[in-house]
């Protein structure tokens, strides 16, 4: 059975130029955390995001699934928005969404022209971890862990800054369905795809926060490495750039859009 997730759209311009599916971090609704960013994306490309199960609009979904399963309940929801759009369509998610990037790189590899996988990595932490947090909410809600995600998601600063942001994002995090939180947990977990890396042959880009202690710098750099692809730090952030800086995440996207099309202008005027 397919993963059920609900796509939103961000942005719906009259004559799109191109498209980006943009995904989630675990514990946050796909809106919060992206709308900022769109707004500093360029204005004709269409934005369509979609939530993590009991995240945001995606209805509780209490079953085991993977990371891998994750992509491909994204590639098969953005199916027809995908093959309706023109070129180039790329994908970005954060953190658990952004590890879904790379499951899209390596399994799905004709569904996106490039990914970019953002605050996240080939693994994420330890599944020992993984597992007492998924046991945890299980027993106190998420709302247990609205204080610790506080001090992880941002850097020094932001919550004085953007007090209404953070609140709406902690906010998703607190109404998220606790039983799907502990699934995406267990998914985490089992999710390790550094061996597989150099079987992806799609443009990867992999952004990290500075200040991310959740995945730092380090986990990027490998991404980059092992798939040939490249890897940004953005200055001043931890585990939610996409929030935390819209304007600087939003100008490495416009980059590796722009980048795709104009690989795909030099293969068509070799063939």
């Amino acid at each position: 059975m397919t993963v059920p997730i609900t796509l939103t759209h961000l942005r719906r311009p009259e004559q799109p130029t191109g498209l980006l599916v943009v995904g989630p971090s675990l514990g946050t609704a796909v809106a919060p955390l992206w709308a900022a960013c769109v707004g500093e994306l360029p204005a004709d490309l269409a934005v369509v995001g979609w939530d993590l199960p009991g995240h945001g609009a995606s209805a509780p979904y209490d079953h085991p699934f993977s990371v891998q399963d994750l992509a491909t309940a994204v590639v098969e929801a953005t199916e027809g928005l995908r093959s309706a759009s023109v070129a180039p369509v790329a994908y970005a998610g954060v953190s658990l969404g952004g590890a879904v990037s790379l499951a899209l790189a390596i399994g799905h590899a004709d569904a996106f022209e490039g990914v970019v996988s953002i605050a996240s990595g080939a693994k994420i932490g330890e599944p020992d971890g993984w597992h007492e947090r998924a046991d945890l909410v299980r027993r106190a809600g998420t709302p247990v862990m609205v204080e610790g995600s506080a001090r992880r998601w941002f850097a020094p600063g932001f919550i004085e800054r953007e007090p209404a942001r953070a609140a709406q994002l902690l906010a998703s995090l607190q109404d998220a369905d606790s039983a799907s939180y502990a699934r995406c947990c267990e998914a985490l977990a089992a999710y390790d795809v550094r061996d597989d890396l150099g079987r992806v042959d799609v443009p990867v880009l992999a952004l990290a926060g500075a200040l991310d202690e959740v995945a730092p710098p380090a986990l990027a750099e490998l991404v980059a490495h092992r798939s040939g692809g490249a890897s940004e730090v953005i200055a001043g952030v931890a585990h939610l750039p996409p929030a935390e800086q819209p304007a600087a995440t939003a100008h490495a996207l416009t980059d590796f859009l722009r980048g795709l099309v104009r690989g795909q202008l030099a293969q068509r005027g070799r063939s």
